[in-house]
Formats: structure tokens, sequence, C-alpha cells
């Protein structure tokens, strides 16, 4: 009799499990074209399959070319709109708070924390962002940060003399980490405290980058310990400030801790979005600029160039100046092209707030809704020849403004330091183009999980010039 009871249990559960999964394909008519996958696990994990950033993967290949553009999925544990259509994307982030609103799933939450710009909605989103915009507005092209920003990539330029090869992923991250240390904190990164936030960093972002299991020991467990310990080491950095006092000028903390609509964690969170927009943003960028100019040594011609005219009326070690950025015509659209091939931000995790139509079908209230980002960037209908790396596509356009072309979001969730991380970029390349010829060593390529990763971190052999 037990056994029996037992079976009739586990097949009304399965029921239930199932009924669940499926129950919201029957509510709702007029969804797009679609497949939900399987109970439970939908269809997350094909999506999660890594592919070449300049590639959109076989999971959205297949489905655009069965469904189109806009299609149904269940992903992350949630029915869910997919959306690879650029009126569509551009719909959904620019109607932020009125049709729809940040929903990352709960992992992401857990691990960046709930003061995270990333996933805060409403006022306080308003009120953190803010704070990045003064951030922004302090630094952006002013001469100090510029001169520093210049110094810090030909410092790391610099130290590879002698080297025939670097693993370019390390070398990136070094020169990022220098400028937000020395810009926000005020802080040296060969001091302590800030060796010892960086050590942890490097823990947190495995954790970030890998599947979300809990348990002791596993990568995304060791990720949520490293943040716990980079808000303790914070905390207590914030805590002497406060009590000592800056012994620097024009150190951006200062504005952080005169604010008093944030509260102490939100503070604390922000130093940590810091790090992770500045600092992963920008070495992902140029990791995926060295990949792709590595196999186009004509392009490399091209901007040695550039960079040899702007350098020919300064002394040789001399600062870069916002004046120089802005003869970098030829650098930013090489750029603007890694960034499209790259696909640093692949999608954004969006719901909607209540029921709307869209080019004939229906968004339900509480769907999710992923605009892919990348897709766009990669839609031959937008951009010739996508896979293909070619700064010339932007030629004489102002593409950067145009609706194919998001790679920092938009709308009221646009990257406030888009253009810090273009100006980062450009100044490390006039160093490097300077200095060296370059190719990748073997076999190594840009591959997109949930961010973009390098497998064997980049090596690269160097000539130096």
């Amino acid at each position: 009799m037990v056994p029996v009871l037992l079976l009739i249990t586990l097949a009304t559960l399965a029921a239930a499990v199932v009924l669940r999964h499926f129950l919201p394909l029957l509510r709702n008519p007029g969804l797009p074209k679609g497949s939900f996958g399987w109970p439970l696990i939908g269809e997350t994990i094909a999506f999660l399959r890594p592919h070449p950033s300049n590639t959109t993967g076989g999971f959205l290949h297949d489905r655009i070319a069965r469904y189109g553009t806009v299609f149904k999925s269940h992903l992350f544990g949630a029915p869910t709109v997919v959306s690879c259509d650029e009126e569509l994307n551009h719909f959904v982030l620019h109607n932020e708070e009125r049709l729809f609103q940040c929903s990352y799933p709960g992992p992401i939450r857990t691990i960046l924390g709930d003061s995270s710009l990333l996933v805060v909605t409403g006022e306080r989103h308003r009120q953190i962002r803010a704070m990045f915009l003064a951030l922004v507005a302090s630094t952006g092209l002013r001469p100090a940060y510029v001169a520093s920003v210049s110094e810090s990539a030909r410092s790391v330029v610099a130290s590879w003399r002698g080297r025939d090869t670097v693993t370019f992923c390390e070398e990136a991250r070094k020169f990022p980490y220098k400028v937000i240390m020395e810009q926000v904190l005020g802080l040296s990164p060969d001091e302590p405290v800030a060796r010892r936030i960086l050590k942890e960093y490097e823990i947190f972002m495995k954790g970030v980058v890998s599947f979300p299991i809990t348990i002791p020991g596993t990568p995304f467990a060791r990720g949520m310990k490293a943040r716990k310990r980079i808000s303790d080491t914070m905390e207590a950095f914030i805590k002497e400030r406060e009590k000592n006092g800056s012994s620097k000028q024009g150190v951006f903390l200062d504005v952080l801790l005169a604010n008093k609509d944030l509260s102490h964690d939100d503070k604390v969170a922000f130093l940590l979005d810091a790090l992770l927009a500045g600092h992963e943003t920008t070495s992902v960028l140029l990791s995926i600029l060295i990949y792709f100019l590595g196999k186009a040594p004509n392009i490399v011609e091209q901007l040695k160039r550039e960079h040899e005219s702007i350098r020919s009326s300064k002394g040789k070690e001399e600062p870069l100046t916002p004046e120089d950025y802005r003869k970098m015509d030829y650098t930013q659209r090489v750029i603007n092209e890694a960034l499209r091939c790259g696909n640093i931000v692949k999608l954004v995790h969006r719901k909607a707030l209540k029921d709307i139509s869209f080019k004939g079908y229906v968004i339900p209230a509480g769907w999710k809704v992923l605009p892919i980002l990348g897709a766009v960037h990669l839609d031959p209908s937008h951009h010739v020849d996508p896979e293909q790396f070619n700064p010339c596509r932007w030629e004489g356009l102002n593409q950067t403004n145009a609706k194919s072309f998001t790679p920092f979001g938009g709308g009221a969730r646009l990257c406030p330091g888009s253009e810090i991380v273009k100006v980062e970029a450009a100044f490390f390349l006039h160093h490097l183009v300077l200095n060296y010829r370059w190719k990748v060593d073997g076999e190594d390529a840009p591959m997109l999980h949930q961010y973009v990763e390098f497998k064997r971190g980049l090596p690269i052999q160097l000539e130096p010039l």
C-alpha cells in the first residue's frame, strides 16, 4: 500500500511541476512563437552554452531561423520573451520603470548585493546612478584624470621590456585597476589594502561568472565570501577615511562620503560596483581589441600612423591630453568595432510591469524580457558581414547613436562610464602600437558565457619596435 501511495504522490508532484511550467502558455494567447523546453530547467542550459563573441551562438541562431527575431522561451526559471529585434530592444530600454523593470536572477542579486546599481530599481537606482554620474563628471576629460590614465597605460606597456610573451588578460587588468584605485580611493595599487582588495576581487569575479551553486567550496560560494571580505575591507577603509580625512585632493571617495542620501551599505556597494564596471569592462575591451588587431596587421599600421601623428608634437613620455583624444578618429572606429564584435554586454534582464502589445504579439505582465543586444550587433540586415572585424564600416557614419549599436545598454540604465572606458582603451592603444607589434600565441578566442572570457588568458608574442 505504501509504495502505491508514494507513486501517486510522486506522480501528483510531477504533474504539478509540468502544469506549473506550461500553464503560462495556456493563460496567454497572442504570444510569440517559441518553445518552453523541459520542466524546471526550461532552455537555460542551451541558452548559456559558450560561443565565440562575434557570433550569436547556436541557440539564438537556430531559434531566429525557426521563430524570428522575437520568440518565447523559459529561461532562468521564468517564462521569457527573448528579443533579438532592434525596435523591441529600443522600446524596452527606453521604457524603464514605465512598462519594464530591471529583473536580474536571484543568484546575480545574491552575489552582487541588493545595493548594486545593476539590480536596484526606482528611486534608489536614481540616487546611486547620480553618484556614478558625479564620478564621471569628476574625471571625464579633465586634464589631471587624462594625464593619470596616460601615465598608467605607459607604465604597464613599459613593464613588458625584455619579455617575449605576456598573458594579456592579466596585464589588461593591471591598467584600469591602477586608475580606479588612484582616482576613486586615492590609493596606489601597491599599497597593502589595494593588493588585498585585488586578490579578493579576482575570487569574486570567478564567482560572478560561475554556475550559481552555493555549496561550500564552489566558485560561486567562494565568490560570495570574497565579496563579504571586500565589503569589510572597504568599510574599514571608509571608517578610517571618515576619522582621519583624506591626504590627497580630488579623490572621489570624499564626494561619496559627503553624500547624505546613501546609506553606509550603499556606499560600500558603490565602491564595489565602480571596481566591477571600470575594471572589468575596460580590461575585457582591451583584450578583445588586442585579439582582433593581432589578426589584422593592416589595421594596426593605420592605427600606428594616427598615433605617430599625435605623438610627433609631444615629448616621448609626455602625457596625452583631452585634445589628443579628440584627434583619435580612426581609433574610435576601431574601438566601436571591438565593442560591436566583442559584445561585452550580451543582454540585459527586464520584466514586463503590465500586458504589452508589440508588433502583433503580447508580452504578458510578469514575464521576463531579455533584449539580446549582441544579436542586433551581429544582424546582417544592420551590419554588412557582421562577423568580420572591419573598423571602416564606421567611416562617415554616426551609428554610435543608432538603435543597432547599444554596447553599453540604453535609456535610464545606459552605462554612465561608457566614455571613460573608451578614453582608457584609446590611451592604452596609443602606447601599445607605438612600442610593439604582437600576434596571438596559439588558439585563443573571446568566448561569450554570461561574460566574455579567454580560456587561456590570451597569450601574445611581442616584438619591440
